[in-house]
């Protein structure tokens, strides 16, 4: 009897524990667990509650910071009610480069040239030779220093000058001066045809990559463009500017190797004409690989590119700043070959000495149009008389 009541019991305290298990909260696995560490199911995950917690505060703040953000840099983002978020990019467009930033190896050749001539309490023989001396090293060149001697000698005595920091100061306006009075500005057509500018220079002066630049330039001051790789005894030169005119967004035209330069210009200019294209950019060959001078060939694509509906307005000569007054002596065969309006001074960021930009416009009377002062599509500017002068004196 003792027995039975014993198992009668064990079997009323097993009753009781079953039903109390099915009483209490069980979590996935079974075990007891108070509400609060309880885990959710998340695409078939078990998610701590902590976890949920978190991301529904982490979304709850993006959501807010959406709503009052103002983007800053170079993405426009418009947000609108219960419709899909746009964002434009906006090209960023670098800062036109500094003439005073660049010419620091021009200044530092100059300064150390005339470095002894601004301490003088006189001006006397030696201090003429020596600013004589300097201006030859600085690539002005024999003429165009006896020209500004000249002028200086005159103004020390109608003004009065007395020493070598006010004579340094008179051959710094006497520079301003013979480098203003040009006109600078790049010819456009007022004709209904294309307007096209030729680009000369020999191998090697960067002809082509200034072509690319500048189409870079006119293509964001919103002209339609078209290059014609005129220049086809170079290897690949026409590969090159292909690449230039693809980076730009303008149309592009070339021919076959060693062909005739003239007959790609002209169907650059006729595919031009079809297409209602502003601006035609030609190339030129800087050399030939045959026995037809080199001159010769350049005046007959000056002749043939103002045929048909084309109009040149601009025919310029590509010069390396660095060759000093080689770069001169190029300038005054090229000009006997094509009428020049104006000269793209290349490298003068590097050791160009600066002078020869005077020489150029005291002996061949044309203006220094666009002067390169680095590497990038922007850092081919206008040239600036009064800047450079300060950037080469400051």
């Amino acid at each position: 009897m003792t027995v039975i009541l014993i198992i009668v019991a064990v079997v009323i305290v097993l009753g009781l524990i079953v039903g109390l298990g099915f009483i209490a909260p069980r979590n996935r696995r079974g075990s007891l667990e108070p509400p609060s560490k309880r885990r959710t199911l998340v695409d078939d995950r078990v998610v701590p509650p902590e976890e949920v917690e978190r991301a529904a505060l982490v979304e709850a703040e993006v959501t807010a910071d959406l709503a009052t953000h103002v983007p800053v840099d170079d993405v426009v983002v418009e947000v609108v009610e219960d419709e899909v978020v746009e964002e434009t990019v906006v090209e960023e467009v670098a800062e036109r480069p500094r003439f005073r930033d660049r010419l620091g190896k021009a200044r530092a050749a100059l300064s150390g040239a005339m470095g002894s001539i601004a301490g003088r309490s006189k001006i006397d023989a030696e201090t003429w030779d020596e600013l004589e001396e300097a201006l030859i090293l600085a690539d002005v060149g024999v003429g165009s220093t006896q020209e500004l001697l000249d002028h200086l000698r005159a103004r020390v005595k109608v003004d009065g000058l007395s020493n070598g920091e006010e004579l340094l100061g008179a051959l710094k306006a006497e520079m301003a001066d013979r480098l203003s009075g040009f006109d600078r500005e790049l010819k456009l057509s007022s004709d209904s045809g294309p307007t096209v500018w030729l680009f000369v220079g020999v191998n090697g002066v960067g002809k082509t990559t200034t072509i690319g630049k500048i189409g870079v330039r006119e293509v964001r001051e919103g002209r339609t463009v078209l290059m014609a790789a005129g220049d086809t005894f170079r290897a690949a030169a026409a590969e090159q500017l292909g690449m230039w005119a693809e980076r730009a967004g303008a149309e592009f035209v070339r021919g076959n190797e060693g062909g005739d330069p003239s007959a790609v210009i002209f169907d650059g200019v006729e595919a031009a004409s079809a297409r209602t294209i502003d601006l035609v950019l030609a190339d030129t060959a800087g050399r030939l690989h045959n026995n037809v001078n080199l001159m010769e060939e350049l005046s007959k694509v000056r002749r043939v590119a103002d045929k048909g509906d084309g109009t040149v307005t601009e025919v310029l000569l590509v010069i390396d700043a660095t060759t000093g007054q080689n770069g001169l002596v190029q300038a005054k065969q090229f000009t006997e070959a094509v009428e020049l309006t104006g000269v793209v001074l290349t490298k003068l960021d590097g050791s160009a000495k600066g002078g020869i930009v005077i020489a150029i416009h005291d002996q061949l009377g044309i203006p220094v149009k666009l002067v390169g002062l680095g590497e990038g599509a922007e850092d081919l500017v206008s040239f600036d008389a009064h800047e450079f002068v300060e950037a080469l004196f400051a």
